[in-house]
C-alpha cells in the first residue's frame, strides 16, 4: 500500500470538508499546479483512499427526524448466523450504518426514520429476522457533534 505524503494529506483534508472544491481552488490553497492536483485526486481515488463522494443532507429537511441507535444481540455466533444477519440488514434502507461489535451486543445499527411509527415498523421487521435474541434501542434527543472528516 502506498503511503500518503504531505500533499496527499492536504488534498484529503480539503476534500473531506468540501468535496465540491474545484481542482484549481485546491491547487491555489496548497500551492501546486492544477494538473498535479488532478493527478493526485485521480490516484487517491484509484488507490481507495477516497472511496466515494457524497452529499450530506439535512435529515430533518428531508423528513427523517427520528434517529435511533439499536443494539442487536443474536442467539448464537456461528459464521452462518452472523453472515445471514449482516446480509439481511442490508435490505433495510432505514439502517444507514451497521457495525459488528465486541462486548455486550453483536451489532450496532444507526436507524433513521420519519417518526416513531416508522421506527416501530422497522423494529418489527428486524424482530422477524432469525436468531435475534434482543434489540435495544436508544433514541437521539439532539446531535451535539456530527463529523465525517478524519484527522489526518
Amino acid at each position: 500500500m502506498r503511503l500518503l505524503d504531505d500533499i496527499d494529506i492536504s488534498i484529503l483534508n480539503l476534500l473531506q470538508h468540501n468535496a465540491d472544491l474545484p481542482h484549481k481552488e485546491i491547487a491555489n490553497k496548497i500551492n501546486r499546479s492544477v494538473p498535479t492536483i488532478y493527478e493526485r485526486v485521480r490516484r487517491l481515488k484509484a488507490d481507495g483512499f477516497i472511496q466515494r463522494t457524497v452529499a450530506i443532507l439535512d435529515r430533518k429537511k428531508i423528513n427523517k427526524g427520528l434517529m435511533a441507535f439499536s443494539q442487536v444481540l443474536l442467539n448464537d455466533h456461528t459464521a452462518v448466523t452472523l453472515d445471514t444477519f449482516a446480509g439481511q440488514v442490508n435490505n433495510f434502507p432505514e439502517v444507514l450504518e451497521c457495525f459488528q461489535m465486541s462486548g455486550s451486543c453483536d451489532f450496532l445499527l444507526r436507524i433513521v426514520t420519519k417518526n416513531m411509527d416508522a421506527y416501530l415498523d422497522v423494529y418489527k421487521r428486524l424482530g422477524e429476522l432469525p436468531n435475534i435474541t434482543t434489540i435495544t434501542s436508544y433514541f437521539v434527543l439532539s446531535e451535539i457533534k456530527s463529523e465525517t472528516a478524519y484527522k489526518l
